[in-house]
């Protein structure tokens, strides 16, 4: 694909709504802390549960470990799409959602080819979109009234990767990462019996607003003399700094009836503060054969309890962590006359425990997953990848959601800054 090509589809996305960025279906469990947190991983890690922090990338790149970086050898560029279901059901009721957005735009290319890589993208860090309806009472009366909770928005991340070969076998790598957008959270209530004609709610409107730098390093060894030399074991190690991010909060009070809002008043106008996300830490471990076959596995770990919220209140979060097998095989990636031998399969399952509690106990979630990779043109490839899980369990946490993602990425590969020798 010429650079041309590459100009018009970055332009075109570039200018796209950044809203369309981090969008995701209804899920009550997006009301804690910044919301469900996206990950780092890519679609063709997500067709094997999300592993991706050891093993190297030629044709693709690694999001997950910027040391992984120096394997890119020529100008990557990626974009994803994901679509999910999801049904949420509690003791008496149940509840269905889905949703459909640009998922990330990446970009990847050699500075010194096998000795130092660069990658930019923009992509979804959280995301918030949750609607709670329940009855209240009044305090000192026998009045209730019907309280809706509802929240949207997340945050986006625009961040630059870097990736340094210090010896054959290590690299390490850094990451720099601008936090960016808003989370927003209303608070309506009405009464549950009224003889007014006209019927009129309260509602809470609150505004966080985020901008500020975060910093993770990682680290990759890697050996190809295991047993013969077209084996190779690989280990990846990454470290997500704690990071203080501006905030701004705004908060409305407002007066509502069907037409809209008839009056409204402001309480707090963009007072600042500081979010604090927590630090994490993940490694990684994988065994395969270049070009045809690799088996990994993920664990990653965060500390929630150093989590604080505008103000600099703890939110009295805990450790959450995951842990991730999976693998791929292509059958003959050189095949020239049989298409399905080409293509890349991948698997994988994935199990993790979220950061915080659900009716006083764990919340764990558990999935599965498939992917292919489907090559066009001589380098570029087609990526899908599908998740089926559950979160959360109606007996334990009075809650539970079961879910489908799809997953859909394009990769274009071609080599960019080659010096002319003839004119």
């Amino acid at each position: 694909m010429s650079i041309y090509k590459y100009a018009s589809i970055i332009l075109l996305i570039a200018f796209s709504p950044l809203e369309s960025i981090g969008q995701a279906a209804k899920t009550p469990f997006s009301s804690f802390g910044l919301g469900e947190t996206f990950g780092n991983g890519l679609t063709h890690n997500q067709g094997m549960a999300g592993v991706g922090i050891s093993n190297p990338e030629y044709w693709h790149l690694n999001n997950l470990n910027p040391a992984l970086l120096v394997f890119n050898t020529i100008t990557v560029f990626e974009a994803g799409f994901v679509g999910e279901q999801r049904t949420a059901k509690g003791a008496n009721t149940s509840e269905k959602s889905g949703s459909g957005n640009l998922n990330y735009l990446a970009m990847g290319f050699p500075i010194k080819r096998n000795k130092w890589g660069m990658g930019v993208g923009l992509m979804p860090y959280s995301s918030v979109n949750y609607r709670l309806n329940y009855q209240s009472n009044i305090a000192n009366s026998t009045e209730t009234v019907n309280v809706v909770e509802s929240g949207s928005g997340g945050i986006n991340q625009l961040y630059w990767s870097n990736g340094v070969r210090l010896h054959p076998n290590i690299s390490i790598g850094f990451k720099g990462t601008y936090y960016f957008s808003a989370i927003v959270n209303q608070f309506a209530s009405t009464l549950s019996e009224t003889d007014q004609l006209v019927q009129y709610a309260t509602n809470i409107y609150d505004r966080q607003s985020y901008k500020g730098i975060g910093f993770s390093g990682g680290v990759s060894f890697h050996k190809d003399s295991i047993g013969r030399k077209d084996f190779r074991i690989n280990v990846g190690l990454v470290y997500d700094f704690k990071a203080d991010i501006n905030t701004k909060f705004y908060e409305r009070l407002e007066r509502r009836n069907a037409s809209g809002i008839i009056d409204s008043v402001t309480i707090s106008n963009n007072i600042p503060g500081t979010t604090t996300i927590p630090q994490s830490m993940g490694a990684g471990i994988s065994f395969g054969k270049e070009l045809q076959w690799l088996v990994g596995a993920d664990f990653t770990y965060v500390d929630y309890s150093n989590f604080k919220d505008f103000g600099g209140s703890a939110a009295g979060g805990k450790s959450g962590w995951q842990f991730a097998f999976g693998g791929k095989i292509t059958p003959d990636a050189g095949s020239l006359t049989n298409y399905l031998k080409r293509m890349t399969y991948q698997t994988g399952i994935s199990l993790s425990e979220a950061p915080y509690l659900i009716n006083g106990s764990a919340l764990k979630d558990f999935g599965i997953n498939f992917g292919l990779t489907l090559p066009v043109s001589r380098i570029s490839s087609l990526d899908l990848a599908i998740k089926v899980g559950k979160r959360g369990d109606l007996q334990t946490n009075t809650i539970e959601e079961n879910y489908f993602k799809l997953y859909f990425g394009v990769t274009f590969n071609d080599q960019w800054f080659i010096k002319r020798r003839f004119d």
